[in-house]
């Protein structure tokens, strides 16, 4: 190879390895500030994250990516705790975190700039068993009363799907099946794997096969932050491809959730 030709390359590999070191101190200054890394943490999917039994700190999925992130951004990590998926977009409003973990929506999508998903899980409903309703799409008809954590993805999503049903509102999802019980509603809206371990903890209910929407969940960041998106992508993507998203979700217990494919 010629010299001259040798010596572009080698400037060019150069400034590539330059620039991969200096992502993460980019990247570092826009998500973490001052060193410290807050992250939202929502209970109110336990696909994604758990409280840990011992010590009440996250587990799951979500909580791994945040501390592998954080680690990368050589930043100490602060979690924030909430029990519903609305409360976190309340929070951001506020300013209370630098990350979060929550499902990609077009409502959202006006305050959150989120990744490509890393995790798919989908949203169905649970009833009784003696109700007539045998597909979701029988669901949305006049008279029909559904059950959602307000602020939910499948909240936002069936206030815009849902014609002829009506949606009641529970503060969290947890709090929707309890308010589905109480008010003998005609079904519950959520998450298919705690819906389907509900019914079989508890005879006298059943999920519905198939699904009303697929959730992408993903990362997001406060708008405005927007310059630090690159590497974010870049760092879910490279999490999903290294098995890393299946790890977690596995030791976790969540071995039916699905690792979200490449991003396009």
């Amino acid at each position: 190879m010629p010299l001259s030709r040798r010596a572009a390359l080698a400037a060019g590999l150069s400034v590539t390895a330059a620039t991969a070191e200096a992502q993460p101190q980019e990247a570092a200054t826009i998500l973490a500030p001052g060193g410290v890394l807050r992250v939202a943490i929502n209970f109110g999917n336990p696909v994604l994250a758990q409280p840990d039994p011992a010590t009440g700190e996250p587990r799951g999925v979500s909580a791994a990516l945040a501390r592998e992130l954080a680690r990368r951004l050589g930043a100490t990590i602060r979690f924030s705790t909430y029990d519903a998926a609305g409360k976190v977009t309340d929070a951001g409003k506020r300013g209370e975190w630098d990350l979060c973990f929550l499902a990609i929506d077009p409502v959202r999508a006006q305050g959150i700039a989120f990744t490509a998903p890393y995790v798919v899980i989908e949203g169905t409903y649970m009833v009784p068993d003696a109700s007539p309703l045998r597909a979701v799409e029988e669901v949305d008809r006049p008279g029909i009363r559904v059950a959602v954590g307000r602020g939910s993805a499948y909240d936002l999503y069936l206030t815009r799907a849902l014609k002829s049903a009506e949606l009641v509102r529970a503060p969290s999802s947890p709090e929707a099946i309890d308010l589905f019980l109480q008010q003998k509603l005609d079904a519950a809206a959520g998450v298919t794997q705690p819906l389907v371990a509900y019914a079989a903890a508890n005879p006298g209910m059943r999920v519905i096969p198939g699904r009303f929407m697929v959730i992408e969940q993903a990362v997001g960041i406060p708008g405005g932050r927007e310059a630090a998106l690159p590497y974010l992508r870049a760092f879910v993507e490279e999490m999903k491809a290294s098995g890393f998203v299946a790890r977690a979700l596995a030791e976790s217990g969540q071995k039916d959730a699905a690792v979200a494919p490449p991003a396009a």
